[in-house]
């Protein structure tokens, strides 16, 4: 088919990796584009995920039209933690078309070769830290923000590829209900009678309060399949990211003596006015972005976690309650738990005590290389 794949090597070509899925997704009303300025500066030296791994970007081409693109990444905070030679693929879009994957797939592994990788994971969009996973099921309604979207035959080519199931995440839904369940309201009371507290954080000082973030990550989400250890320079980077969007009533940490023992953070679905803007920032689109970021109807609750010592203990409960506080504020409707893995039992029996559903899971895939 001759089809040619180029490595990203200038600003232009990292514009038609960038801008590719703009072409790909224009007919689908799902789809939410990020803004194509901030995914240029991701995919930069600037974002800090770079001091610790490395990567290529490709995009197939024929006849000087793009067909897809693919990054390849060699995560060294990933080796150095989980010593599996693990190399990672990700950003992955694609025609339908099992020969330009195949050329994409092979490229990536090509590279991850020859930095002396025995496996081929993915997709990570650029790690366990971000988005990852293909969707493959839930295909009926859109994605929420930082969740993938893409089409169902990205499974099948991946498979044809030789690439197979590692992991499934689950997002689970559920409404966001007039009063909180009595059970929360009990086992909240419990913990504040052991001393812990909960409060919304102060979006002025959101790069220190994600520090609280950073010790109980770090700690309570060690032993999960796939963690990596966040870096201080990194919370900044997504502190800078983070304010243009966050409610400080939903974002919130749990506490007792003043040390953090909990941290809970939602975040409104952005995607929601992104589908709306088609990831370009003009005059008209900012103001369309004000307008409909007041109409925003969910929450997508991405980081939620408690040190093991303190587990059990209500934590959970207290957190879950001063958020309901905002979320109630704000009239959100729903409530999106996302994503979890899915042997961690434990966060998804949580998740049933608000009557939540399971309604979307994202495949990771591994090939021994």
């Amino acid at each position: 088919m001759d089809i040619e794949i180029r490595e990203v090597i200038d600003k232009k070509a990292l514009k038609d990796f960038v801008c590719f899925p703009l072409f790909l997704y224009k007919n689908d009303n799902f789809y939410a584009p990020p803004l194509i300025k901030d995914m240029m500066m991701h995919l930069s030296e600037k974002n800090p995920f770079f001091k610790r791994a490395k990567a290529k970007f490709f995009v197939a081409y024929k006849d000087e039209k793009p067909l897809g693109r693919i990054a390849a990444v060699v995560n060294y905070a990933h080796i150095d933690y989980h010593k599996d030679n693990a190399g990672f693929f990700g950003l992955f879009e694609c025609v339908n078309d099992q020969n330009v994957a195949n050329a994409l797939f092979l490229k990536t592994e090509e590279f991850l070769k020859e930095n002396n990788l025995k496996l081929m994971r993915g997709p990570m969009n650029l790690s366990t830290n971000e988005e990852c996973g293909f969707l493959y099921d839930g295909f009926d309604t859109p994605s929420m923000i930082m969740i993938p979207y893409n089409p169902p035959y990205y499974n099948d080519l991946a498979e044809s590829f030789g690439l197979k199931k590692v992991k499934d995440l689950y997002c689970f839904l559920a409404d966001i209900p007039e009063i909180l369940p009595k059970k929360i309201e009990r086992i909240a009371q419990f913990a504040e009678k052991q001393g812990i507290m909960a409060r919304a954080i102060k979006l002025k000082n959101l790069k220190q309060e994600l520090y609280a973030f950073m010790d109980v990550y770090n700690e309570a989400w060690a032993q999960n399949w796939g963690f990596i250890p966040i870096t201080k320079e990194e919370i900044d980077y997504m502190a800078e990211k983070l304010k243009q969007i966050a409610l400080p009533e939903l974002v919130v940490v749990a506490e007792k003596n003043g040390n953090p023992v909990g941290f809970f953070g939602a975040i409104p679905d952005f995607n929601e006015v992104l589908r709306k803007i088609k990831g370009k920032l003009t005059p008209l689109s900012i103001l369309k972005a004000l307008y409909y970021k007041r109409k925003i109807q969910s929450i997508r609750l991405l980081l939620f976690g408690v040190k093991k010592e303190f587990r059990h203990k209500g934590v959970e409960s207290i957190m879950l309650k001063q958020a309901f506080i905002g979320s109630k504020k704000y009239k959100f409707k729903k409530v999106e738990f996302s994503w979890i893995l899915e042997d961690n039992y434990e966060t998804i029996n949580l998740t049933q005590i608000l009557n939540a559903r399971r309604y979307k899971t994202l495949r990771i895939y591994e090939k021994t290389i």
